[in-house]
């Protein structure tokens, strides 16, 4: 167990829950949160119209604890649920929990001892850590795994801007994994984008609350555990509802323009989530679906061609993408700079979860994203 720094052990976290028919999951969510460690909790349960078991399921566990607040609304998607939720807040700070998902126990006690090291709120905005990823195994049972960033955040200094931290920029948002001074969100104006369904709200928020501060803290200590449904769930997601991915995107720009971001590390890392979002998109709907080609068209021409065809992490199919679509030439040697990339990135992957499910992360990659 972390030792708390006693200034700050006590600082009120309110825990917002996006909710909206997760009858099967929420009962083992609920109590994650309700077994933390650090027990200075407010525990926002945001109802978005769910029509199953979901209700009763929040109020019999607040019949039982004190600390949650039930907010029923009619749906309206998770970003509006979450910006409900975050408005009625009283805590120092802000972590949002996703119903199917669950806390390691320890997990706000880890936040705020990390916090707690810098000053605590007085001088951090931003607490982030890396995640646990639980998935399928095809028989019945789960793998476990790490996220793609840990041991990899490795500032010079800390509290630090995001461009020294950029792994948590370049893979998923995780925006959970963490933990927001309220203040900060409140003071600079960062909600969610309010979009029906999921619709990839998180993207926009990871970019709002990482790029207007240099106050952010990072402990390498898991904090969360996260349900994949299966591997290619943003591919699944964008068959669904095609332009959403690239839409996001493009709000995410949007943020880090109003943000002033020159650090070519985040441009670079924008880059490698913009060119990877047109592959998900072309490969979920096809290049001629309504309005794909014009938003891919849109989107590519926000890029500076230095940083994509500088960023390593972009597949070759990227690239061609990207230079077909700006009708610009290519420049030699790229195919080599993704391949030592993909080596340093298979070497970091088999000893962080081993080879086996390595490999079978790299099979799921189909539409030239490897």
């Amino acid at each position: 167990m972390s030792a708390i720094n006693p200034s700050h052990g006590h600082d009120l976290v309110s825990v917002v829950v996006p909710i909206y028919n997760a009858g099967e999951t929420l009962e083992a969510c609920l109590e994650s949160i309700e077994a933390q460690t650090h027990r200075e909790l407010e525990i926002v349960c945001v109802n978005d119209g769910s029509t199953d078991a979901s209700a009763r399921i929040v109020r019999d566990h607040a019949a039982q604890d004190t600390r949650i607040v039930i907010i029923d609304k009619p749906n309206e998607g998770y970003g509006a649920s979450c910006n409900r939720g975050i408005a009625a807040a009283r805590g120092t700070w802000v972590a949002i929990v996703e119903p199917d998902d669950l806390l390691v126990p320890t997990a706000y006690e880890d936040l705020l001892a990390c916090a707690a090291e810098l000053g605590g709120a007085d001088a951090v905005d931003v607490v982030r850590a890396p995640y646990w990823r639980v998935v399928p195994d095809g028989k019945g049972g789960e793998l476990r795994a790490s996220c793609p960033y840990r041991g990899r955040v490795r500032p010079r200094h800390q509290p630090f801007a995001i461009g020294e931290g950029v792994e948590l920029l370049r893979h998923h948002p995780a925006i959970w994994a963490g933990a927001y001074r309220r203040a900060y969100l409140v003071q600079a104006g960062i909600r969610f984008p309010e979009v029906p369904g999921a619709g990839w709200a998180d993207n926009p928020f990871l970019v709002e609350t990482l790029c207007r501060t240099d106050k952010i803290a990072y402990t390498d200590r898991c904090v969360y555990v996260y349900h994949e449904r299966d591997l290619r769930e943003a591919e699944t997601l964008a068959g669904r509802s095609p332009l959403v991915p690239l839409e996001r995107w493009n709000e995410m720009m949007d943020a880090a323009e109003r943000a002033g971001v020159s650090d070519r590390r985040v441009l670079s890392a924008l880059a490698l989530r913009g060119v990877n979002y047109a592959l998900i998109t072309i490969e979920g709907a096809g290049e001629d679906a309504p309005g794909v080609r014009e938003l891919v068209e849109r989107s590519m021409a926000r890029l500076d061609p230095k940083l994509v065809f500088g960023e390593a992490g972009i597949s070759a199919a990227g690239r061609e993408l990207y230079a077909r679509v700006r009708d610009v030439s290519e420049p030699h040697g790229g195919h080599l700079l993704h391949l030592a990339y993909l080596a340093r990135e298979g070497l970091y992957r088999v000893r962080a979860n081993g080879l086996a499910f390595t490999v079978r992360t790299a099979l799921s990659r189909r539409g030239g994203r490897l």
